[in-house]
């Protein structure tokens, strides 16, 4: 009974510790969402949310949320998002499109989309709706339709962070880190000329020492024929020695 209850613990500590891991994944998601278009229009109500902020090669997910408030039928709908390429240069990143449907006032048609955002986009990103649908009233006189035809809205979205930006807010910290350290140590600024100082003699040290390399290949070339044409000098006094002392003596 004891193991029993044990297990029953266990089983019970596991449930709650995923069931809080997965609340907590949740809240995270939607706290990351944000709504950006939120209006209504003649027959219907338009919500756009999408993620607050993201970095480039990240994702952005997006939500459009279509509800009626009378008969509708809409013949084009189009979500376009677009981003801006150096943060200058608009570029289209997604689009969410759908033709022929119909909405009442009591249904919701919704529609999630996730993309990546381009490398070389950054800063604010742009979402634009396109619609054309007609709407049909019911009155004391008679039911009638509307026709809206090619309504635009245009809104701002999602925030891409300026990695570039940053990057180079980072060099920028660590340059006055450097100057610190070249200020401690030398009593003076690093300034600009002075880096271009350092710059020209590191590339002077870098030469010689190609040079010196050279000259030190040359040497041990000629390090190894001395060393050889010695051997074989030696070798050949040697020879001659060995061969002077094995010549027969002559008896006159």
């Amino acid at each position: 009974m004891k193991k029993l209850e044990k297990i029953v613990t266990i089983i019970i500590i596991l449930t709650f510790v995923s069931t809080l891991v997965c609340i907590t994944k949740v809240q995270a998601s939607e706290e990351n969402m944000k709504t950006f278009f939120d209006s209504e229009i003649p027959g219907m109500r338009i919500q756009v949310n999408a993620t607050a902020e993201t970095h480039p090669t990240k994702n952005i997910t997006v939500t459009l949320s279509l509800e009626g408030l009378t008969v509708v039928d809409v013949k084009h709908l189009n979500l376009s998002i677009f981003g801006f390429s150096h943060g200058k240069d608009k570029t289209l990143m997604a689009n969410i499109t759908d033709n022929n449907f119909s909405l009442d006032d009591t249904s919701i048609k919704e529609y999630n989309y996730t993309f990546q955002v381009p490398n070389e986009v950054w800063d604010v990103t742009y979402g634009e709706i396109s619609l054309t649908y007609f709407a049909k009233y019911f009155t004391d006189i008679g039911d009638f339709n509307l026709r809206f035809s090619q309504l635009t809205f245009g809104f701002t979205m999602t925030h891409v962070a300026n990695v570039y930006l940053e990057d180079i807010k980072e060099l920028l910290e660590s340059y006055k880190q450097l100057n610190q350290t070249f200020r401690e140590c030398f009593q003076m600024n690093f300034s600009a000329e002075d880096l271009t100082s350092l710059n020209q003699t590191y590339w002077e040290l870098q030469e010689s020492y190609t040079s010196f390399q050279g000259s030190l290949g040359e040497l041990e070339n000629t390090r190894m024929a001395v060393i050889i044409l010695a051997v074989t000098t030696v070798f050949f006094v040697a020879t001659t020695i060995f061969m002077v002392m094995r010549k027969p003596k002559q008896y006159w």
